[in-house]
Formats: C-alpha cells, sequence, structure tokens
C-alpha cells in the first residue's frame, strides 16, 4: 500500500498556485522552461558519477554504469563553453556558493590575503569572514572579521563615493600595499560592471589570480549586454545557472587560459576544489537541464537580456519618480538585472519586504552600503528576470512600480496584483 503523501501534494498544489498569482521580484531567482523543467525527471536521479567522464582511452570515473551521463557531461561542458568563449568548464558544482568553494578550498591556505567587495557593498556570504574563503584563510588564534588586531587577512575594496563601484585607482594601491593572494569581483548586489581590466593588468604581472563571481549576471554575460569578464582579464568565472540565466539548480567554473602552463597553475587546483573538494556525486539529473537552457539562451540569450536590463532600469526610474527612492539614479539606476530600493522611510527593509509579500510582490531585504546590520537593513534588492521571463515589458514595469509604492504606502493592492499577473502567464523566449 503507498505511503499517504496528500498533506505533501497539497502544500505543493498551493506553492503553484499561489506563485502563479505573485509578482516575483527575487533577483535570485526564475522559472525554468517546461523543457528544463521535464527532462529533470529521469533515472540520472538515483545515480553517481564522480569524477570526470570516461572516454574511449580513460577511465576516470569512480562507478560504473555511467555511460550515458558521460555523454551529457560531455556535451554540458562543451556547449557552455562555447556559448561562453570559455576553454575551461567544470559543470560540476551544484551551486555558484559551491562554485566558489571549489575555488577557494583549491588555491587558498590558512595565512592567505584576499581582497574582496564587502557585506554591505554587495559582497556574497561567501566572501565574506564567515563564508568560505575568510574561514579557509583563518589561521588558528585569528577571529572571523576582516583586518584589524588577530583578524583575517581578508580586506575590503575601495569604493566611489557613490559606494556602488570599486575606486580602480584606489583599488591597485590596496593591492600593491598587500599583495594579496587573490582578489575577488562580482557581488550579490550587482548593479554595474566591475573594473576588470584595470585590476587584472594589475595582477596578472605579479601572477595573482582574479576570481569573477557571477552568480547573478551570468545570463547578462552570456546574452552580450554586461561585461565580459574572462576577455578582459579574470582567471576564473564562477556563476550558478539558475538566476539570469533561467537553468536548474547548479553551479559552474570557466576560465580561457591559454598555456599548460597556466592550466597546472590555475586549473588543477579548481579541479580539485570541485572533486573531491566540494562535491561528490553532482545531482546527474539536472545535468541534461542544463544542456536544454544552455541551447535556450543561445537562441534567445541575447533578446532576453536585453530585455531585462531594460526592465530593470525602467522599473528603477519609475519607482524612483513616484518617490520611493532607487539607489544609483546618477548612473542610470542600474546596467544589470536588479536595483537596490531605500526603504527606510517605509519602515526598513525588514517591514517592507513583508508588506510586499501580503500584496503577492516576492522582494528581498538587502544590506544597503553603510547598513552595519544584516537583520535590520534599509533596502530592498529588487529583480525582473523571472518577469521578464514570462514577458512584462518596459512599460509593465511602470505598472508593477505603482503597485509597489502603493503598497508601501499602506494601500491593500493584492487583488490588483493577481489580475496583472493574470496577464503573464507564457513564458517567452523559449
Amino acid at each position: 500500500m503507498p505511503v499517504d503523501i496528500h498533506d505533501v501534494e497539497e502544500i505543493v498544489r498551493r506553492q503553484n498556485e499561489w506563485r502563479a498569482e505573485c509578482i516575483n521580484l527575487i533577483a535570485s531567482e526564475n522559472t525554468p522552461s517546461p523543457a528544463v523543467r521535464a527532462i529533470q525527471q529521469s533515472d540520472f536521479m538515483g545515480r553517481y558519477a564522480e569524477g570526470h567522464p570516461n572516454t574511449a582511452t580513460e577511465t576516470n570515473r569512480y562507478y560504473q554504469g555511467t555511460r550515458y551521463i558521460d555523454e551529457i557531461e560531455a556535451l554540458a561542458t562543451r556547449e557552455l563553453g562555447e556559448l561562453l568563449g570559455a576553454r575551461q568548464i567544470d559543470v560540476r558544482p551544484i551551486s555558484g556558493n559551491a562554485a566558489n568553494t571549489a575555488v577557494v578550498l583549491g588555491y587558498l591556505r590558512g595565512g592567505d590575503s584576499v581582497i574582496v567587495n564587502s557585506t554591505d557593498a554587495g559582497g556574497h556570504i561567501s566572501h565574506a569572514p564567515i563564508g568560505v574563503m575568510g574561514r579557509r584563510i583563518q589561521l588558528r588564534g585569528q577571529v572571523l572579521k576582516a583586518e584589524g588586531e588577530k583578524g583575517i587577512a581578508l580586506h575590503y575594496w575601495p569604493l566611489t563615493e557613490d559606494r556602488y563601484h570599486i575606486d580602480a585607482q584606489a583599488a591597485i594601491a590596496l593591492i600593491e600595499q598587500v599583495k594579496p593572494r587573490l582578489v575577488v569581483l562580482g557581488k550579490s548586489l550587482f548593479l554595474f560592471p566591475e573594473p576588470v581590466r584595470e585590476i587584472a593588468a594589475v595582477c596578472q604581472p605579479q601572477g595573482i589570480p582574479v576570481l569573477y563571481d557571477g552568480a547573478h549576471v551570468l545570463g547578462l554575460i552570456a546574452g552580450g549586454q554586461f561585461q565580459q569578464p574572462l576577455a578582459e582579464g579574470a582567471t576564473w568565472l564562477t556563476a550558478s545557472v539558475h538566476k539570469t540565466f533561467p537553468g536548474p539548480q547548479r553551479g559552474i567554473v570557466a576560465a580561457d587560459l591559454d598555456s599548460p602552463e597556466a592550466e597546472k597553475k590555475y586549473w588543477q587546483p579548481v579541479d580539485r576544489g570541485v572533486f573531491p573538494g566540494s562535491s561528490s556525486n553532482h545531482h546527474l539529473h539536472t545535468l541534461p537541464a542544463l544542456i536544454v537552457a544552455t541551447r535556450e539562451m543561445r537562441a534567445y540569450g541575447n533578446d532576453y537580456a536585453a530585455a531585462t536590463v531594460a526592465n530593470a532600469q525602467a522599473l528603477g526610474q519609475a519607482l524612483d519618480e513616484l518617490g520611493v527612492p532607487v539607489a544609483a539614479k546618477e548612473f542610470g539606476f542600474t546596467r544589470s538585472h536588479q536595483i537596490a530600493v531605500d526603504v527606510a522611510n517605509f519602515g526598513g527593509g525588514v517591514d517592507a519586504a513583508k508588506r510586499l509579500e501580503s500584496m503577492n510582490i516576492i522582494v528581498n531585504y538587502n544590506l544597503l552600503p553603510g547598513d552595519a546590520d544584516p537583520k535590520a537593513p534599509s533596502g530592498l534588492r529588487i529583480g525582473v528576470p523571472e518577469m521578464t521571463r514570462f514577458g512584462m515589458t518596459a512599460a509593465t514595469m511602470g505598472e508593477v512600480a505603482q503597485l509597489i509604492a502603493d503598497a508601501l504606502k499602506g494601500s491593500d493592492v493584492r487583488d490588483a496584483v493577481i489580475l496583472l499577473r493574470k496577464q503573464y502567464q507564457t513564458m517567452q523566449f523559449v
């Protein structure tokens, strides 16, 4: 007799129905296409395949029965490499965080110095003292805080006055002062391109690798609507493939190293960091889905990325005009898929996010530059990749902004949100 799962089915049903009535503006979320979702339901779900794919002349796996996942993994590696212009790709990390972990485990040791974006300036938690980067470089007796007495050798990029851009000249001076083992660019609150060329030009002659965390912007990179970090000098590109790149929940590490010496120095440590460092079996059922998403991005990625950036800029402009302050107005609000909204005058980030959720508008509260308490930030991070994929346009963003502004000011807009969302149920760019 089958076990009773009616309660579980009911929760899942409610989730599916509710989210179809919501305007989802979480910057790190997307809805995979029906093809991506469907192909994950396969026998691969219960299988193992540690190591690299076997070839006609080499046995690389530590399990038998991998002949078909070997084909899939090789396809995913080749096609994603072609899309990103990368000679080296590892598709085995199961998230962007796991990809960062692989690089850190493979390349850093206790006592190393690293320069990163601070958390309040948008840096991801994995870059922070309490993340894998801080813990990896910690020595016995050091506390998990950046710099200072008994602190780890983690340093933060100097910022321009607006605090959404790295001050390139001051950053170069910091590199010369610190002589770091590694520098990290890229963010979680990621509005504008990083000064990769300037920093790489200083780091490369000194043998300092540049890690670019492109978790949020991989789809914009692939779609030609953001900077191209590998071409600009980054050593590694780590990323998620389920944000602006609308695939399954996985991660990648990519590089474009052009010599055997560079591969040995920079790619072999990553290979060890991925396996056995940060993953064993790597969720094989989602690898075929990654190929599907890669082909969708090859076909529609440029248009999708351009529409995403246009929507984010339009939403920022509309909110600001309605009296909801949006950061970086002097720079056009954003060049990515997300905006930073200051809701200090609307109860702060937590209260504003909860208020919007009660109206079926899903966002996340977020630190803004200068905030100290991640549990009581002054901002919201708002992203448009999912709603863009469901067909919302720059014109629609005016309606969305009005709903957000009205909700923040106390109006009940839930019915209006549901009505608007009903008009955008068919996925585009597939």
